[in-house]
Order: C-alpha cells, then structure tokens, then sequence
C-alpha cells in the first residue's frame, strides 16, 4: 500500500455529475452493530473502504459468516459469535474498533478489545465511553493495550456526558440497546449517522427515541433480529466533492447526497462567492467569482464539521484575503498545512488556531499524507495547483474514501495512481 502515489497534474476545472458512496461514519458503527442480531442483516449501499474491510476481518475472527459484494450489499451472519476477544493488531486497524466494546459487551456481557487504531489527529480518549458503560452496571478497566469491559447483567441507568462524544453516544446506545430496562444519555451527539445507527437499531427491533437531539432514550430489548438496510450516503465524501469542485472552479453534480447534511458547508461556500444550488437529493457547485476569505469555527453538528475543515482550509489558500480557522474538537488537526506550505501556501498555525492569507497560485510539489482527511485535503490543493503534485502515503484516504481518484477523473481530474 505504502509503495504507491497519486499524481495530479492541476489546472482541470472539474465539471459533470457524480454519485456519492455510502457513509463510512454510518458504516463503521452499522456492522459492529450486528453482533446484537440474532439472525443475519443485510446492510446496503456499504463503502468500498479499508476501514470496512478491517470489520469485516475483525467479525470473521469473532466466529461470524460476511459476504460482501462492493456496490450492492454486505449479509452478515452472527449467530457463530461466541469470542469477546479483539486483538491489538485487528483493533489497531481503525479507529472505530473501539464500537465492538459496546457491540460486545450487549452481545456477550463482555468484551476484550484492544486500543483502537487510526488517524493521530490529536487525543481522542475514550474515557466518556467508559463512564458510559459503567453506568449501565459494567465494570472496564485497561491493562496491557487492552480495554475490558463485563457485566453480569448490563440495566439501563443515566448516562450524562461532560462533553459531546459521537463515539461515546455510539458506543452507549449500543450496550444499551439490549440492556435491562431504559437508558437516557444526556448531550448527546446529534451526527446524522447517530440518527442513522438508531434507525438501524429499530429496525432490528430496538426502541430507541430521540436521535438527532441531545436526549437519547433506549428501552432495551431481550432480543433483535435481522433486517435489511441502506446507510445513508457519506456526508464528508459529499463535501470533500464540493469543496473540490469550488477549487477547480469547476461545475459540478453530486448525486445521491443529502442536501440538508450539508448546510454548514453550504453557508461557508456561498459566502465564499460559490454558486450552490440543491434539490431532494443533489447538490450543484459551481464558480461564479473570484474566492472571498472567510472565517470558520468547527463544531460538532450541526455546525462545520471537523472533518471538512482539512479540505476547506486547502480552498481557502487562495481566496482573496485571510482567513481565520479555529479547530475546537482535535488537537493537533492542522499536519497538512505544513504541507501545503510546500506547495506556496502562506499559513500560520498558533495551537488549534490557523491563519491563512490567500496567495494567487499554488504550485505542485511531493506532499505525504498525515491522516484521512488531510490526504483529501492534498488532493484538492493538487487539483488547483499549477504543475505537478504527488502524494505519498495512500492507505489513510483508502481508510475512507472510495475509489476517489476515480470519482475525479471522471469529472475531468488529470490524476494517476501510480506505483513508486
């Protein structure tokens, strides 16, 4: 993986229609989720990613049946799962191994999962997770690499966040799911693929309310059964396509989106002077001025995404005037700017804040990926760049983007995956 390159010559302007992938947020908390089935699920429109293909080797090891057939469906059997036991190499392959905790534990009263892996884009304990399955009667502890968390019977109780955790809200409705009697968690995250996991849920036969707001109530169930479902479409893929298309100064249509997923980025490209227009289920960008500097806050939803900020940041290096980024959720989110940098961009990061001041050009040059959205980030400052830019460590876009290179040339992109 590590031996190979992308290549983009810049200077396209991306122009056509293209079809969003499923999410990968919804995705990585949708499969570990089966584990409370007791009969097979069929999960639909699952992303192509490294990140899925890791989960799925992870339930394979645990004793359950996966068949996956990219672009149409993953059928996953959990009724051979009788193991607990996530070792530190499979859990390390991604951050969202640690939901197997919350999987297991509803599904076995125990779990043994090892620290999870993915991008070093700052501290991300999981000690809110823990405080959360203690409330439910569990006893956790971390020795040796490991978290283990058991309970001899998981009862639903109170659980109040100090802060807003998607992982934790996750993590929590899943343990609670099958727990005796209701769980209420307070400040709760609002993502959309938190509203999409509790629609999954229920339609496995949980009971749970109130997804999407900062109360989560869950009556918990003695059992699930099998369903079928659709995860929603990728809400950072839609607006890594969007921000791609508006530094191009391209016209662009993405299909298959969720148009009001997207509203905080959408806010920040109009203001920017970007044309952005939407119907059900699309959204067009196109470039109508000159890029206007603006200023960005991320937050957890609905405000803008951390997860956008990368890619966004890489847009604004050339916009008219300085733009000012404060990242409020990660600690150490702004590696790519280093090598953007390279690329001519004029940046300077004081803790979690950035100050860009637009240059007219940026210029091709050999950049390494750091983590998964930084990798999009490179990618959209190649796409606008003049001349030649390659990068180097894939493996953290293939974690989360499928086939986006792909995507791209088709919209008119110059850019290769090539071997080094």
């Amino acid at each position: 993986m590590g031996r190979e390159r992308l290549k983009i010559i810049g200077g396209s302007a991306l122009e056509g229609e293209v079809q969003v992938s499923g999410g990968k947020n919804t995705s990585v908390a949708v499969i570990p989720a089966v584990l409370l089935s007791d009969q097979p699920c069929t999960i639909e429109n699952v992303p192509d990613i490294e990140d899925v293909h890791a989960l799925m080797d992870i339930l394979e090891h645990l004793g359950a049946r996966v068949r996956y057939i990219p672009g149409v469906s993953m059928t996953i059997d959990p009724t051979g799962v009788e193991d607990w036991h996530v070792g530190y190499h499979d859990a390390k392959r991604l951050r969202a191994s640690y939901y197997l905790i919350g999987a297991l534990l509803g599904r076995c009263g125990k779990a043994e999962v090892g620290f999870p892996g993915g991008c070093t884009i700052g501290s991300r304990p999981i000690d809110e997770h823990l405080k959360g399955f203690r409330a439910l009667g569990a006893e956790t502890e971390e020795r040796g690499g490991m978290v283990v968390a058991q309970a001899k019977e998981l009862t639903g109780g109170d659980v109040f966040f100090d802060m807003v955790t998607v992982g934790g809200t996750i993590n929590v409705m899943l343990a609670a799911a099958k727990a005796k009697g209701t769980t209420i968690i307070y400040n709760a995250a609002k993502e959309p693929h938190i509203v999409d996991l509790a629609n999954f849920l229920n339609s496995m036969g949980a009971k749970i309310k109130g997804a999407g707001t900062d109360v989560i109530r869950i009556k918990g169930q003695e059992r699930l059964h099998g369903t079928t479902y659709a995860v929603i479409p990728d809400q950072i893929e839609t607006g890594t396509l969007m921000i791609a298309a508006a530094a191009t100064r391209g016209d662009v249509t993405i299909h298959g989106c969720i148009p009001t997923h997207m509203e905080a980025l959408t806010a920040k490209l109009l203001e920017m002077g970007v044309r952005v227009s939407d119907s059900d289920d699309s959204i067009r960008v196109r470039m109508m001025t000159a890029h206007r500097a603006v200023n960005i806050k991320t937050q957890v939803y609905p405000g803008f995404p951390t997860d956008l900020q990368q890619p966004m940041s890489a847009l604004l290096t050339t916009a008219h005037g300085t733009s000012l980024i404060q990242e409020t959720i990660f600690d150490q989110r702004f590696k790519h700017l280093d090598e953007i940098a390279r690329m001519g961009a004029s940046v300077k990061v004081m803790g979690r804040t950035a100050l860009i001041e637009g240059v007219p050009q940026l210029y091709g040059a050999p950049v390494t990926v750091t983590d998964l959205r930084a990798g999009a980030a490179l990618i959209v400052a190649g796409l606008m760049a003049s001349g030649v830019t390659e990068i180097y460590e894939l493996e953290y876009i293939d974690r989360g983007y499928e086939h986006l290179e792909d995507k791209l040339r088709n919209l008119g992109a110059q850019i290769v995956r090539e071997e080094t």
